[in-house]
């Protein structure tokens, strides 16, 4: 199995269940700040350059949703065993991956790297970030897991972008949405999630957020 990974949200989701299920895998940096997605051969495996990525046999798969998907269904691990759980399952797997994901990724791209400063835009994304949470808290406020009594790729997916709440919420962070904040630290708690963490460790990768690093995370500005 070779995964392909930069320690950001939607890679860490993927990095956090691998290392609840403990199978082994070949971990492979992909340098997004370098360009590294868009080489023909990165290309090959994710056409829309994209991490993360997975070669598991036979299969590839890219996208995070669906690379959780595809482990958990071949493990049998982290999934309701009933109809009516695996429905609430997909349901709010499908809310982080229509929702949450793009517009935290949209408030970060607003918020820290447009190159001319659009209050609207901002705004726009900010407050469903925040409502997306509210709707999020509300839900465990009343069940331990999103997906009801037990543990599963609907937190995973959850916390993988709750990392970086900080990053779009401010210093306050998740404090504003305690029943989220309860499920992240117990999750964040989790020796996987720490090993999950200690991925980055393992490569070395840029870190300088640059006009070269600009053009390599979205390049469709360039060409404009």
């Amino acid at each position: 199995m070779k995964f392909f990974f930069h320690p950001s949200p939607n890679p860490m989701k993927v990095a956090l269940l691998l290392e609840e299920l403990q199978t082994p895998y070949e971990l492979i940096g992909v340098d997004t700040f370098k360009g590294e997605q868009h080489l023909p051969a990165f290309l090959a495996i994710n056409p829309n350059a994209k991490v993360p990525a997975l070669i598991d046999g036979d299969a590839t798969v890219f996208d995070s949703q669906a690379i959780l998907l595809h482990l958990a269904q071949k493990h049998q691990r982290f999934l309701p065993t009933t109809a009516a759980g695996n429905a609430e399952l997909l349901s709010w797997l499908m809310f982080i991956a229509t929702g949450l994901s793009p517009f935290s990724g949209q408030a970060v791209h607003f918020l820290h790297h447009a190159p001319e400063d659009l209050p609207y835009a901002k705004n726009r994304y900010l407050k469903e970030v925040e409502r997306h949470y509210r709707v999020l808290d509300q839900r465990l406020a009343d069940h331990p897991y999103l997906a009801g009594d037990t543990y599963s790729i609907a937190d995973m997916a959850l916390w993988g972008w709750a990392n970086y709440a900080p990053y779009i919420l401010g210093e306050n962070g998740l404090e504003a949405y305690p029943n989220v904040k309860r499920l992240f630290d117990e999750i964040s708690a989790r020796p996987a999630a720490q090993r999950a963490h200690g991925l980055k460790g393992q490569l070395v990768l840029k870190a300088e957020f640059d006009e070269e690093t600009r053009r390599n995370l979205f390049p469709q500005n360039q060409a404009q």
